[in-house]
């Protein structure tokens, strides 16, 4: 009996799930190439899901590529080949979602880049804007609060004020994920926000004074810093 060689067994994530149910429709050919997907109400409603569990997946997909979203025109299937769709899914569904570092080190290269192009593009009433949400955010740290929407508005008040729309983009789709996991970890402990505090207030003086190198620099210090 004790050598059954049992293997773990895999729980699949609902966003997972129905992404996995995208390609197989894929793939039988039935949805296509430049196929519009019915409203996210209506596929929550065929999966018996939450519209979370579905607009996560649709997001994913986005990200990479697989699906397009146009205002007024809805959710399409990228005008892309059904090897080459099949491929990219592939390469999506065997992402370790729950891989911190890894979405630690991708955010933490997007951000230096917004924090550079923040502090050459910023206003005075964006950077009294910053000033305001770091205010909140250190208003919780001293009340021995995470504040951990404060946070995430702070950085991504800085990649608004990056004035590039897709690294913008790209920064909202990835942030709320990573703020998530820190919470289930367990990382924001008062030290470590004591911390970040301090760091955060490094990136606001650097964008501004309007040293772009030196914002990129704290931006990356921080991010290295949540991994320590």
């Amino acid at each position: 009996m004790n050598d059954l060689q049992l293997s773990p067994v895999a729980v699949t994530k609902p966003a997972d799930s129905i992404i996995m149910q995208l390609r197989d429709l894929i793939n039988k050919g039935t949805l296509k190439p430049g196929d519009k997907l019915p409203p996210e109400r209506e596929l929550a409603e065929q999966l018996a899901v939450g519209r979370g569990h579905v607009r996560e997946a649709l997001k994913k997909l986005e990200f990479y590529g697989i699906l397009q979203t146009r205002p007024q025109s809805g959710t399409t299937v990228a005008h892309l080949g059904i090897r080459l769709l099949d491929g990219l899914i592939a390469n999506v569904i065997q992402l370790e979602k729950n891989d911190f570092e890894a979405l630690i080190e991708t955010r933490g290269i997007m951000e230096s880049g917004a924090a550079f192009l923040a502090a050459q593009r910023a206003t005075r009433e964006d950077i009294r804007q910053l000033e305001q949400i770091l205010d909140r955010y250190k208003q919780g740290a001293l009340n021995g609060n995470p504040a951990m929407d404060e946070d995430m508005l702070f950085h991504l008040k800085i990649a608004e004020l990056s004035g590039n729309r897709v690294l913008q983009s790209l920064i909202s789709l990835i942030a709320p994920e990573v703020h998530q996991l820190s919470s289930q970890k367990g990382t924001c402990t008062p030290k470590r926000l004591k911390a970040a505090v301090k760091e955060h207030g490094e990136i606001l003086k650097a964008i501004q004074t309007g040293d772009a190198s030196k914002a990129s620099e704290a931006m990356r210090n921080h991010m290295k810093n949540t991994l320590a």
